[in-house]
């Protein structure tokens, strides 16, 4: 339309349009000089010099073999495990004879294992590792009921690790493949075990891998893609996961151990572990030992269908605890109890302290509260990041912290050398777990104290403990001086956390006095 306008009014003012030019031929526009090192685009490249991607020659199988065995043949082989090749003299490890203990010289043990049990200073085997290893290392199944802390760890690690040394694999293996696996239920108790595997098989050419929840998952797959392993430690849950990735096969499991059964029955882990039990070889054809704290009726039928005619060994180890730990339980109130619990640690001078409390939320206003009062503590429960938990633990082993306040998430698989004193806040709610609480202290013969503290609503609990333990537990009122009130807090103190140097408190309207001790107890 605007095209006709503008014609007609080039008509009347008598302007003539351009008479059209001829077609001309038409040229092919030369694509202009590259300026440096820049390429052309790929519609600019002569014709002939690219091919399509369909025409492409696809690679034959039998090519693709050739020419991955080639690259097999100039890859350099894995280097071996390094195995520390000190000399030593196997007559410096002198232990007299004495009655009614048995010595690992008794069991005529591998010259490499002997050399670890003499770096970590071990005469003579404690009860459990006594009567499991005759029958253990006669290549039978063990069902075994010992409580943590009876050495029942080294016992099936020397076991294993005899095992390998007696019958070792040559040639190359598959990735994944591990000669014993050992189920735990708890992260914790899976690096205590990677730890005490390391100690006693430095000297022997082995691999130790443990793969558990709250690590770096990527990392543990590219092990388990990149590396051989011969001993798994690991959690259900997370071995699982890797099962179906098809990154773990247990198939060729020699050796499987169950440790702490019962906890492991009680967390809800029993189908993953029958799917474990399951995914290796059957009964007939490996070794099996399974050890549990208590043998309830359920937990026996599992230990009868996993393993074949096992040796029992029981340990009673509801009298090991009582016999190798002090218990004292104070009656108090829930009021008392922040006041009871500081005098304690100040007035006794407890530099190494476990203290177990039943919920979350109580456990990290006793921390919060001793940390005011200038107490190094530290809180370990189910809402702590698996790394963050792995460093307050180192911190609590070399003594920079003094009081570690934790749930029953550290009730077993906790080893720490010199804790004195075990307190329980709060009574647990399932007796078997008193057991392993105080547990903690009192390890492998030592001596250590467990102090209860039995308010108006814990008082209930000492009955069953009463009929579980079948001993009578004596009460008693603190002194006064341990029911002293907590000074006050000064005033910097009690708006303010530990301030590093450079740290500008914010100055809001949320923020107050930190509540004083009346007021933790008030709630």
């Amino acid at each position: 339309m605007f095209r006709k306008l503008v014609a007609r009014i080039k008509n009347v003012f008598g302007v003539t349009s351009k008479p059209p030019s001829p077609p001309s031929a038409t040229t092919i526009k030369e694509p202009r000089p590259s300026s440096g090192n820049r390429k052309g685009f790929p519609h600019e490249k002569p014709e002939g010099t690219h091919h399509p991607r369909d025409l492409r020659k696809r690679e034959t199988r039998a090519e693709y073999a050739a020419r991955r065995a080639k690259l097999v043949q100039h890859t350099p082989p894995p280097s071996p495990l390094i195995v520390p090749s000190e000399p030593w003299d196997s007559s410096v490890f002198k232990v007299p004879v004495v009655d009614g203990k048995t010595r690992f010289h008794d069991f005529k043990l591998p010259h490499e294992i002997m050399h670890a049990v003499y770096d970590l200073k071990f005469h003579y085997c404690t009860p459990v590792q006594a009567e499991t290893l005759v029958k253990s290392l006669m290549e039978e199944d063990v069902t075994a009921q010992a409580q943590t802390g009876t050495g029942k760890t080294a016992a099936y690690l020397v076991t294993i690790f005899t095992h390998f040394l007696k019958h070792p694999i040559e040639g190359k293996r598959h990735h994944g493949t591990p000669r014993a696996l050992i189920l735990a239920p708890t992260r914790e108790l899976v690096m205590q075990i990677e730890r005490d595997a390391r100690g006693l098989g430095k000297y022997v050419p082995c691999s130790i891998l443990s793969i558990l929840g709250g690590m770096d998952y990527a990392k543990q797959e590219q092990v388990l893609k990149n590396e051989p392993c011969d001993i798994l430690i690991c959690t259900p849950g997370r071995l699982i996961d890797f099962i179906k990735k098809k990154l773990v096969d247990l198939s060729k499991v020699e050796i499987l151990v169950l440790d702490e059964a019962d906890r492991m029955l009680n967390m809800g882990f029993i189908d993953a572990v029958r799917f474990i039990v399951l995914s290796t070889p059957p009964k007939a054809k490996r070794q099996t030992m399974f050890f549990s704290a208590t043998m309830s009726s359920e937990v026996r039928r599992l230990a009868e269908s996993w393993t074949r005619q096992a040796s029992e060994v029981n340990i009673m180890p509801d009298k090991i605890a009582v016999e190798s730990v002090e218990q004292i339980t104070y009656i108090t109130t829930y009021n008392q109890k922040a006041a009871l619990v500081y005098n304690l640690i100040m007035q006794k001078h407890l530099d190494r302290v476990l203290m177990f409390v039943n919920r979350k939320d109580e456990a990290r206003r006793v921390k919060e509260l001793l940390e005011a009062y200038g107490v190094s503590c530290a809180l370990l429960s189910g809402d702590v990041e698996q790394p963050q938990r792995i460093r307050r633990l180192e911190r609590f082993r070399e003594g920079k912290i003094r009081v570690l306040v934790a749930t029953d998430v550290a009730s077993r698989g906790l080893h720490v050398e010199g804790i004195s004193h075990v307190i329980n806040y709060n009574m647990p709610q399932d007796v078997e777990e008193y057991v392993h609480r105080i547990g903690r202290t009192g390890r492998a013969g030592a001596t250590g104290i467990a102090i209860n503290f039995a308010d108006e609503d814990d008082a209930y609990e000492l009955v069953k403990l009463e009929e579980y333990l079948g001993k009578k537990i004596k009460c008693t009122y603190p002194d006064e001086s341990l029911m002293a009130p907590i000074p006050e807090l000064p005033p910097h103190r009690s708006t303010e956390k530990h301030e590093r140097p450079g740290y500008r408190r914010r100055n809001n309207s949320r923020q107050g006095k930190r509540p004083g001790p009346g007021h933790a107890q008030s709630q």
